[in-house]
């Protein structure tokens, strides 16, 4: 067994979840401590500078405002696990190995690259502890999707329970795991989650979200826009498949009030979701919701409505709903060291499983 600390910063960039556990990497696991660190307004306005600008470009490169915004996903990482330990009473000693997702700034897998900036080297050098990162870019390079590569860790999870069953991750962009009733994996990319929502959100009710889809739930879904938004070939395409959040725009539903916009959006989720149930080799029997998705009761009540199935949030299960992402790159940081794999072809579409992420020592270990 061992201790590993995991490290989540969402392309929601609400801030960084850090979760620590003991683990086998296989089939035990055992939650320890969790925290969450939301940026700064100037941080979250850094990060989305550099994931504009790193759009632009046809292949990742150095850029000023880009190595900056590095620096500064390293400088609030490593506060972020000196924090954790703390929580946890331990020193950095005491633990193996750090998980460490970095900042997904494009995801471009039709291109053969990804791009997760965050200097693992330098996030060992200032922990004192081995890192693990850069998870997703030799599956890419392999012919694989790089997203999304939970699914092991939700399968792990979920190994006690009846299959097949399902586990939604409503993040900025959806994703689902189901696991069959030998084990098999499929997993994907549903669709936008609370992306273009928040973003709606910002630029029409000056909030950063849609708090219980209150405002959606007072709202009114235009079935034209909605129509427009799935008619995307994109939602027809077999998985494997995978997004970058910026892949939908909010444009459709401008001119519609606030609300209108909101439930809209909303419906728009849903209803991918319900989409992406087409594509599974059978229906689960259960549909368990992790991410923070899970608190919006009208996105629930919307998929509930459209997939004749009842989102169970993980936490009825005890399972924290908000640290699964962090919890999961903790996990996968022990089977890289196990040289155990990740990525597999039911779940990016690599041709064969495979381990993955970059290992760093930190200096003078």
């Amino acid at each position: 067994m061992m201790l590993a600390i995991g490290l989540m910063s969402g392309t929601s960039l609400d801030g960084v979840d850090a979760a620590l556990i003991e683990t086998d990497g296989e089939g035990q696991v055992r939650p320890v401590a969790f925290r969450t660190e939301p940026y700064s307004d100037a941080a979250r306005a850094e990060l989305a500078e550099a994931t504009a600008l790193a759009l632009t470009f046809e292949r990742p490169r150095a850029s000023p405002p880009i190595v900056a915004a590095s620096d500064l996903i390293v400088r609030t990482h490593a506060m972020v696990v000196q924090k954790l330990l703390r929580d946890a009473g331990l020193g950095a000693e005491a633990v193996d190995v750090i998980g460490f997702h970095g900042q997904t700034v494009a995801h471009r897998p039709d291109r053969g690259w990804t791009w997760q900036i965050g200097d693992g080297q330098a996030l060992a050098d200032a922990t004192g502890i081995t890192v693990v990162g850069d998870f997703r870019s030799a599956d890419v390079a392999a012919g694989g999707q790089g997203a999304p590569l939970i699914p092991i860790y939700h399968a792990a999870l979920a190994a006690g329970l009846a299959r097949p069953v399902a586990l939604l991750n409503l993040g900025g962009v959806a994703n689902i795991t189901w696991i069959g009733r030998d084990g098999s994996l499929v997993a994907f990319d549903t669709g936008p989650a609370n992306g273009l929502i928040d973003h709606w959100m910002e630029a029409e009710a000056g909030q950063r979200y849609d708090a219980n889809g209150a405002l959606a739930g007072s709202g009114r879904v235009e079935p034209t826009v909605l129509d427009t938004m799935m008619d995307n070939d994109w939602f027809d395409l077999a998985p494997p498949k995978s997004l970058d959040r910026n892949d939908f725009t909010i444009q459709p539903a401008r001119g519609l009030s606030a609300a209108d916009g909101a439930a809209t959006l909303t419906a728009f989720t849903a209803r991918t979701v319900a989409r992406a149930l087409d594509h599974l080799p059978e229906q689960p029997q259960r549909l368990l919701v992790a991410g923070g998705g899970r608190h919006n009761a009208t996105m629930l009540a919307m998929i509930a409505a459209e997939t004749d199935l009842t989102p169970e949030p993980t936490d009825t299960l005890g399972w924290n709903g908000d640290a699964l992402e962090a919890e999961g790159f903790a996990y996968m940081a022990v089977r890289r060291l196990r040289d155990l794999p990740i990525s597999f072809p039911g779940t990016t579409g690599v041709p064969q499983p495979m381990t993955g992420g970059v290992i760093h020592h930190p200096a003078g270990a």
